[in-house]
C-alpha cells in the first residue's frame, strides 16, 4: 500500500535548502541587502534593509581606542584666606593662598600632527591641560579655540605620526545602530561600552539650556564623569560622535548618554584651524516643532516640518521670501521634523554658503535659495532697514558738518553711541569720526554698511576723535 505522506521528504530538503540560503544570504558580509519580512500570524509584508552584520565590535575598538586621549586640566586660582588678627580685619588686609583643581576628561585626535577635539566644559579656565596617548605618551597640550554654545574645543599638542579615527557621517547614522563610546570615566582610560542609537536631533529634556545648540545623539552606551570629549564610533570605526552629557539624579550613568554629531565637530574644528573662531551662519527665523494639534489649532496644511513662527528682520530666511506661518520642510534635500535638526543642518555651514529651503504656504510647495549670513550682518541689515546703520553695537550718523570743518575734514562717518559689541571693544569711543574703512572713504552710514558688507574677514577703521588725533582701530569678522 503506498504511504499517503510520502511528501513530507522532499518537502523537509526544501525547506532545508530554502533555510539554509536564507541564512547564507542573512549573513552575507554586503554593506546592505534588502529582505522580505514576513510574520508567521499574518499575511503581511514588508522590505526591511539591514547591515547583514553580527554585533562584532573587535575591529570597531581596535582600530579606534588608540586615538582616544586622557585629558588632564589644571586649573589654578587664588583663594581668600581670613585675617589672622583685628589689624587685618579692620584695614581689610589679608591673605590668599593658592588653590588648585585637577579636571579629567577625554579627547579625540583628528590629525597626525597633534589636533585633539574635546568638550569645552573639559578645558574651561585650564591653566594647564597634559593629554596622554596609550599608556605613556604625555604631553602638554595648548587651547585652538573653544566653542560653549555647542561645548566643543580644539587642542594642539607638539607631535607627529599620531594615531587617528577616520571620520564617518552623522546624518547616516540610524536608529537602532550599535555604536561604542570610547574615554576614560574616572580615570580608567580607553574604557569601551556598548549601545544603541537611541534618538537623532535630541534636545536634553528638562535641562538648564547650557548649550545654545541642541541636536545630540542619544545613546544608551554607559558614560560617565571623565568619558566627556570622548568618541562616539559606529560598528566600522568611523567617529560619529563626541560624548558631551547624561542624564541623571546622581551624576553617574543611568541609561542615558548624549553626543555632538560629528558633522557639527567637523565644521567647528576646521573654523578654528582656518579662522581661530567658530564662523557661525544664521537662518535667521523662530521655529516651532510641528504636530497634529498645532496643525489643527493653525490650520495648517500638514502636521510635518517645522512651524516658523518668526521671520527676523535683515535675516537670510527674510531676503530668500520666507514668511511667517510658513512650513520649513527640508534644508538642500534633508527633511526637518524638529527645530534641533534645523540647527544642526544650519550649523554645519558658515555665512556666505547658498542653501536651498523647501517651504509648504498655504498648501502648495515652494523651493527657495538663500545666502546665510553671519548675526552681525543680520543685526546690521535689520537696521537699514529702519533707516539707520549699527556697527557692531555702536550706533552711526552722518557727522554734522560743523564738526567736519573742525576737523578739516570734508566728509565722515559719526559713531554716535557705543554699546556692547566689537567696536567697544575695539576701543572707539562715542564721537568718533570713521573717514575710511579699509582703505576707502566712507560719506554716510550707508557707506559704511557697504564696505562691512564687502569685507571678508577683518576691517580697518581710520579716524578722528574730537580733539583731531588720527587713530587706527582693527576689528574682527
Amino acid at each position: 500500500m503506498r504511504n499517503k505522506n510520502w511528501w513530507i521528504v522532499p518537502a523537509a530538503l526544501i525547506a532545508g535548502a530554502a533555510a539554509g540560503y536564507v541564512t547564507v544570504r542573512m549573513t552575507d558580509s554586503n554593506d546592505s541587502e534588502t529582505y522580505v519580512y514576513q510574520d508567521n500570524m499574518s499575511a503581511a509584508a514588508r522590505n526591511v534593509s539591514i547591515s547583514g552584520e553580527y554585533p562584532d565590535f573587535t575591529y570597531a575598538a581596535e582600530t579606534a581606542v588608540n586615538a582616544v586621549v586622557y585629558v588632564k586640566v589644571l586649573k589654578r586660582s587664588e583663594q581668600p584666606q581670613a585675617p589672622s588678627s583685628l589689624f587685618e580685619y579692620f584695614f581689610g588686609f589679608g591673605n590668599t593662598v593658592p588653590r588648585e583643581q585637577v579636571g579629567t576628561g577625554s579627547g579625540v585626535i583628528i590629525s597626525e600632527d597633534g589636533f585633539i577635539v574635546t568638550n569645552n566644559h573639559v578645558v574651561s579656565g585650564a591653566t594647564e591641560i597634559e593629554v596622554t596617548v596609550g599608556e605613556n605618551k604625555t604631553f602638554k597640550a595648548d587651547i585652538v579655540g573653544t566653542d560653549p554654545t555647542t561645548d566643543v574645543a580644539l587642542l594642539k599638542v607638539d607631535a607627529k605620526g599620531l594615531p587617528t579615527i577616520p571620520m564617518g557621517d552623522s546624518d547616516q547614522l540610524r536608529l537602532g545602530e550599535w555604536v561604542l563610546a570610547i574615554g576614560s570615566p574616572y580615570g580608567l582610560t580607553s574604557t569601551i561600552t556598548a549601545g544603541i542609537v537611541s534618538a537623532k536631533g535630541r534636545a536634553i529634556p528638562g535641562g538648564n539650556r547650557e548649550f545654545k545648540i541642541e541636536s545630540f545623539i542619544q545613546t544608551d552606551a554607559a558614560v560617565n564623569p571623565g568619558n566627556s570629549g570622548g568618541a562616539l564610533v559606529n560598528i566600522k570605526g568611523e567617529l560619529v560622535g563626541i560624548n558631551t552629557a547624561i542624564i541623571s539624579q546622581t551624576g553617574s550613568y543611568t541609561g542615558y548618554s548624549f553626543a555632538i554629531p560629528v558633522n557639527m565637530v567637523k565644521k567647528i574644528a576646521a573654523d578654528f584651524r582656518e579662522f581661530g573662531s567658530v564662523q557661525r551662519a544664521m537662518l535667521g527665523i523662530t521655529m516651532l516643532n510641528n504636530s497634529e494639534d498645532l496643525k489643527d489649532e493653525m490650520k495648517l496644511s500638514t502636521s510635518d516640518g517645522v512651524y516658523i513662527a518668526e521671520v527676523a528682520k535683515g535675516g537670510a530666511a527674510e531676503a530668500a521670501g520666507v514668511q511667517k506661518g510658513d512650513i520649513l520642510l527640508s534644508i538642500d534635500g534633508t527633511e526637518v521634523s524638529k527645530g534641533t535638526a534645523v540647527q544642526e543642518l544650519i550649523n554645519q555651514h558658515r555665512p556666505g554658503d547658498e542653501v536651498e529651503l523647501e517651504i509648504s504656504r498655504d498648501g502648495k510647495v515652494l523651493r527657495l535659495k538663500t545666502v546665510l549670513i553671519g548675526k552681525e550682518t543680520q543685526e546690521m541689515n535689520a537696521y537699514n532697514q529702519q533707516g539707520n546703520v549699527n556697527l557692531f553695537g555702536a550706533q552711526l550718523v552722518p557727522a554734522p558738518r560743523e564738526e567736519l570743518e573742525k576737523l578739516g575734514l570734508k566728509a565722515g562717518v559719526k559713531v554716535a553711541s557705543v554699546d556692547k559689541g566689537k567696536v567697544r571693544d575695539a576701543g572707539i569711543k562715542a564721537g568718533f569720526i570713521i573717514t575710511y574703512i579699509n582703505n576707502n572713504p566712507v560719506a554716510s552710514p550707508q557707506d559704511v554698511a557697504a564696505e562691512v558688507k564687502k569685507a571678508r574677514r577683518s576691517l580697518l577703521i581710520e579716524g578722528f576723535d574730537q580733539t583731531g588725533n588720527l587713530y587706527y582701530y582693527g576689528i574682527g569678522l
